[in-house]
């Protein structure tokens, strides 16, 4: 038997644990269960009425053999160091999907992503590790996803398209066919990218505009 521990016990890792347990298949193992969340506040399910609890810190729990991991943390910065910091002490990772999503042929999905439901990824996809996909958002042929990116709710990432590392899409974002967005931009909810984005930059509008330039230095 796997026991999946989930990383994150706020709002978003609350809705991860109702998508798995309503899916028996939802990671590639035959045999698993839910045996708690690992997080930093020992008192973030307070007030909820939650079947699990909190069982440690993600950053000292004792893994064992028998645990996989889901980090389900929405910020990309906050992911992608507890993924690594993880791993680094032996915390292996699964990917998660909901009943409903479709993956088209030739797509490559990494270890630790979180396929939420109604989303689509054609054909040709890659999806690096401990990159979120949040309800309803599709991800276009030939897109390069890179590590821990998040991307929102009804977010169109269409051909061709390239993410780097840890970038985070609001909801209803767009990004054009073709299009590369730089490691850690953000990209406002409702934005349509029409052009490349430079790492680090936060852009918002319709077009998307830089409201946030990053440092030269």
């Amino acid at each position: 038997m796997v026991n999946i521990l989930i990383v994150g016990a706020g709002g978003f890792g609350r809705e991860v644990y109702g998508w798995m347990i309503a899916n028996p298949n939802a990671i590639e193992y035959d045999q698993w269960q839910i045996a708690g969340f690992l997080d930093a506040d020992p008192n973030a399910l307070d007030g909820k009425k939650f079947p699990v609890t909190i069982v440690g810190d993600p950053l000292s729990y004792t893994f064992m053999e028998e645990d996989r991991l889901v980090c389900a943390v929405g910020d990309p910065i906050t992911r992608l160091r507890l993924y690594r910091l993880m791993r680094e002490r032996g915390g292996r990772f699964v990917t998660v999907r909901a009943s409903n999503v479709i993956i088209g042929p030739g797509c490559r999905i990494d270890d630790g992503c979180i396929l939420c439901p109604g989303v689509v990824i054609t054909t040709n996809v890659t999806l690096m590790a401990c990159t979120i996909v949040n309800v309803h958002s599709s991800v276009g042929h030939d897109a390069i996803i890179g590590e821990g990116c998040t991307l929102s709710g009804h977010v169109d990432i269409t051909g061709g398209v390239r993410l780097g590392e840890g970038v985070f899409l609001g909801s209803h974002a767009c990004v054009l066919p073709g299009k590369h967005v730089g490691s850690y931009a953000k990209v406002g909810a409702g934005s349509v990218v029409t052009r490349n984005v430079a790492p680090g930059a936060t852009v918002f509008g319709v077009p998307a505009k830089a409201i946030i330039v990053p440092s030269k230095e």
